[in-house]
């Protein structure tokens, strides 16, 4: 009686955790709204300060881009830059905080399967990009012309966007040891290949080779991408970008899932 009574059963919660994964989600969006003047304003504020600089210094009687004025064609790429720099952000630093303060236990020792886990986090990283292009497109709004075409393309270029760059924070994340490592990917990766992506710029100008190597690159598809759905005019292929960057959301995904669920550099 006592045996059955006090049996130790095995928790079912069917194919997908839910209730668990709603909680991590939710855990990390309220870890960013804690801080959101850093982690929301603070990104809004270096937009701006690169349009006003930028503006001042260019000048907008400069010719058009893409048929619009150059500020009406640089502000979808500066929130674009922002939202994907803060997405990968997001997911590197919840990976490296609780490596570091030894709190990442708690997630695997919980009833989580590695996707369940890798979606959370990225698709909370995603979250707050979301919140800033939000209000980014809200406050850009109040000083120059915004433009929107389609609502759908900007939304498939932030979602993908933000989604390959949290995948990538995550997999940073595991594979880095201490914050050092961290601004190194920052500051010799997603640095560079955002500003090289056509934020400032169309590819047309660059030589043959540089081109080539621009429509290689990730960057220049998810701000291309955003941007059409607010100008309607593209830089490059659409089509092509869009089928790109899905291919490499599951890519990106599927390697920060694969070493996750092997506990790479968090299980001895």
């Amino acid at each position: 009686m006592v045996e059955n009574k006090y049996q130790i059963k095995l928790k079912k919660f069917g194919l997908v955790n839910w209730i668990g994964f709603t909680t991590l989600y939710l855990k990390e969006i309220s870890r960013f709204l804690v801080v959101w003047a850093q982690t929301i304003l603070s990104p809004l504020v270096s937009s701006l300060l690169f349009l006003t600089v930028l503006t001042l210094a260019i000048g907008n009687e400069r010719g058009a881009v893409l048929g619009f004025p150059f500020i009406v064609f640089l502000a979808p790429g500066l929130i674009v830059m922002s939202m994907v720099q803060q997405s990968f952000s997001h997911s590197i630093s919840s990976l490296m905080i609780a490596k570091i303060q030894g709190n990442i236990i708690d997630t695997l020792y919980a009833p989580l399967s590695a996707a369940e886990v890798t979606l959370a986090i990225i698709l909370a990283s995603v979250t707050r990009s979301i919140f800033i292009l939000i209000i980014s497109v809200l406050v850009f709004s109040l000083i120059v012309e915004i433009h929107i075409y389609s609502i759908i393309y900007i939304f498939i270029g932030a979602f993908f966007g933000s989604f390959i760059l949290g995948a990538l924070g995550f997999i940073s994340g595991l594979w880095a040891e201490k914050f050092d490592h961290t601004a190194t990917i920052t500051n010799f990766i997603i640095t560079p290949l955002s500003f090289l992506s056509g934020v400032f710029y169309t590819v047309d100008k660059l030589p043959e080779f540089f081109q080539f190597i621009s429509k290689i690159n990730p960057f220049f598809y998810i701000i291309d991408i955003t941007r059409f759905g607010f100008l309607g005019r593209s830089d490059g292929s659409i089509y092509f970008g869009v089928i790109y960057l899905i291919i490499l959301s599951f890519v990106t995904w599927f390697i920060s899932y694969f070493l996750y669920k092997k506990g790479y550099k968090i299980k001895s």
